[in-house]
């Protein structure tokens, strides 16, 4: 496809306080989805976050635990996402964090359900050197030579590294990346949010946050993240 579009949508923006209302912003929106999609060299992705507001599970509904609007808006968007199956230029992308509350109607339609767990080693890594480059660039770390310029490892070259006899590396830049992947081991089921955080919890733990050494400072995200985990639920 020569040209593609992203359309978010904000499932809360749906509803009305009017009865039988949201029904029709739910039919409205595929409409203007429909006429976007009509252009065949056009591919459109249609990203729906927190979808159990829209599809909630229809029995909740029945029960008197949810507003009888509700049921409708759940109708409205099965009835549009049917609409759709016969155009090859449209994806529908849907987020949850509580599938046990959607509707199985709608769970039916999707061709692919996949679970997206917590970050992997690798990942946690690579998101935390993203975080600590960062904080080097700006100059909040201080103590490193040259540090505008200064490049940490990613964690296959680390893993290489880690494998060799001799490190031929400067030292000090070794150590850090060592420090790095044990912070990433310590922060196993954290989620990439908290992750993004740890960095900055750990900077504002610091004695001293105006003269932060590295060391210190992944020292302090490794208690950090050893707090965060801890306060997980079972």
């Amino acid at each position: 496809y020569p040209q593609c579009q992203l359309i978010e949508v904000n499932a809360h923006s749906l509803f009305s306080k009017w009865f039988s209302e949201s029904g029709k912003l739910v039919a409205k929106l595929f409409q203007k989805i429909q006429e976007m999609i009509e252009e065949e060299n056009n591919l459109v992705f249609v990203l729906i976050d927190e979808v159990e507001s829209l599809a909630a599970a229809r029995k909740a509904a029945l029960s008197g635990s949810e507003p009888s609007d509700s049921i409708r808006v759940v109708n409205a968007l099965l009835t549009q996402m049917d609409k759709l199956k016969s155009s090859p230029n449209v994806i529908i992308l849907t987020t949850s964090n509580i599938t046990a509350a959607i509707d199985i109607a709608f769970v039916d339609r999707a061709d692919i359900k996949a679970y997206v767990g917590p970050p992997t080693l690798q990942a946690r890594y690579e998101i935390l050197r993203s975080c600590l480059q960062e904080l080097i660039r700006t100059g909040i770390i201080s103590n490193i030579q040259g540090s505008s310029q200064y490049i940490l490892s990613d964690y296959v070259t680390l893993k290489e590294k880690l494998n060799m006899h001799e490190i031929q590396e400067a030292q000090t830049t070794f150590h850090l990346c060592k420090q790095l992947a044990e912070a990433a081991e310590a922060c196993e089921g954290l989620s990439g949010r908290t992750l993004r955080k740890l960095p900055f919890l750990a900077h504002a733990a610091l004695d001293n946050p105006y003269c932060c050494d590295p060391n210190k400072l992944l020292n302090t995200m490794i208690d950090t993240a050893r707090r965060e985990r801890s306060e997980l639920p079972d």
